[in-house]
């Protein structure tokens, strides 16, 4: 994969257009013939090393941005997609998906959406077809859907959110805490803050001007819902101007992006990203040392760590992913080539399975995809107590992963043989377009592969993969 030649014709196409400059102008630039450039911006030719530095010197791009998980992201969407029976077929080549997801980006997005309707629709009929002939049973968009895919797409940093969070952070002064500075910033607003028992983590009164946060709550999730409702009162109109930038179909999908950013906020002020991505890289991605340092659970430290991706800045590209106990994705996010299936749970050799199994400890895996990108996985269960005797437990379990090629900044590979090839273990997707034949887990055949039964034979599975 290292070898792999890098076609970038719509990030060059775009850069263009940026800077308003013709081909012409931008060929000069760049140092490259006008043939030359418009084949590279059509994809006919790799992007030279030379057009990369140019591309740095000239313009002061961060190059990864050239090799940008978009593209990956879109082509694992239309291979999930296309996985479906009704393109059984019909379904294109990976070599023509990767042309779409690089020359026709748009196009591709509105297949997926496309594709989204469809299942949609279909879900729907065979689930409440009792429901037919009723006013609500018209089909719309999953507003939790929709508001997903625009952060999966935005690689889950919103830098105008980010740097007003940040510019919060740097108010504490003289030993305060952000906690503190939540708390005056409240004040100021003429808001009294309760801590008491209560069901709701938070709950505000808007005409007695009452925050009440729950006394069960742990003291880091506490300052994450002030810092929540303070992003709510404090910075509205940001929050705003970034909701109808993103243009969602329904006011639900509005109002569930709302409260993702204000939680995006709370996050990136508890977890100001410079100061954390210092400390992240001083303790070489410690989760445990992170936790302690800025007051947060491990999960928001991971989940943090997933978002560091901001331009000029970034820091590792990490794949994150909470499940629950059934093996169903409640959170995810892929600043990686790896992508998490849409539809269905994960694959189930992943380590974060067996989380479950070992409360309180840390697992490593390391594994290998189909398309033979190797990642170390870190995997634990994040249970959350319900504060009291006899309250119900929730239980999930998260992982946080990177390619091996990040191996030396991560504390957790140091005992690991990361240049034996034999202990990577093999992981998928989803098994409905895994391409792997003799996987001894797989649930379902994959829907892009052709079946052999023998009635004579019968080996782990009851077919043969073709």
């Amino acid at each position: 994969m290292a070898n792999q030649k890098l076609y970038a014709g719509a990030k060059l196409r775009e850069m263009r257009a940026r800077f308003s400059l013709t081909q012409k102008d931008f060929a000069a630039k760049l140092g490259v013939s006008l043939p030359y450039l418009n084949q590279m911006e059509n994809n006919n030719r790799p992007v030279s090393t030379t057009v990369v530095l140019a591309l740095a010197q000239e313009f002061g791009m961060d190059v990864t941005e050239l090799t940008s998980g978009d593209s990956e992201r879109l082509v694992s969407d239309m291979r999930e997609a296309l996985a479906d029976p009704v393109f059984a077929d019909s379904a294109p080549p990976v070599a023509d998906l990767r042309l779409a997801a690089s020359n026709a980006p748009a196009l591709a997005r509105a297949f997926i959406e496309l594709h989204r309707a469809y299942r949609r629709m279909h879900e729907r009929l065979a689930s409440l077809d009792e429901a037919l002939g009723r006013d609500d049973a018209r089909l719309q968009a999953s507003p939790w859907d929709e508001v997903r895919d625009f952060f999966h797409y935005c690689d889950n940093y919103i830098d105008a959110m980010d740097r007003a969070a940040e510019s919060l952070s740097a108010q504490a002064q003289d030993g305060q805490s952000i906690r503190d500075v939540a708390l005056a910033r409240l004040a100021r607003l003429g808001i009294t803050v309760e801590v008491a028992e209560g069901e709701s983590l938070r709950r505000f009164d808007p005409r007695a001007r009452v925050l009440h946060i729950s006394s069960r709550a742990t003291p880091s999730t506490q300052t994450f819902q002030l810092l929540l409702q303070l992003a709510l009162l404090e910075h509205d109109k940001l929050i705003e101007a970034t909701l109808d930038f993103a243009r969602f179909h329904s006011e639900e999908a509005r109002a569930i992006a709302k409260i993702g950013l204000a939680n995006y906020f709370a996050g990136a002020a508890q977890m100001p990203y410079s100061a954390f991505l210092a400390a992240a890289q001083e303790c070489r991605h410690d989760l445990e040392i992170l936790s302690a340092r800025f007051g947060a659970s491990v999960e928001q430290v991971a989940h943090r760590l997933s978002t560091l991706q901001r331009p000029g800045n970034k820091g590792i590209p990490f794949f994150f992913v909470r499940v629950d106990q059934a093996g169903t994705i409640t959170k995810r996010h892929s600043a990686t080539r790896l992508q998490f299936a849409r539809f269905g749970g994960a694959c189930p050799l992943w380590n974060v399975h067996r989380a479950f199994e070992t409360p309180g400890r840390f697992l490593l895996q390391l594994a290998e995809t189909p398309d033979g990108v190797r990642y170390i996985s870190l995997a634990r269960d994040v249970s959350k107590s319900g504060g009291s005797y006899g309250a119900p437990v929730r239980r999930y379990a998260i992982s946080l992963g990177c390619e091996v090629r990040h191996a030396d900044s991560l504390v957790y590979a140091d005992n690991l043989d990361v240049t034996n090839a034999s202990a990577f273990e093999p992981i998928g997707i989803s098994c409905r377009i895994c391409e792997r034949k003799t996987c001894h887990q797989r649930s379902v055949p994959p829907l892009e592969r052709r079946l052999t039964i023998n009635n004579d034979e019968r080996g782990v599975l009851p077919y043969q993969v073709g």
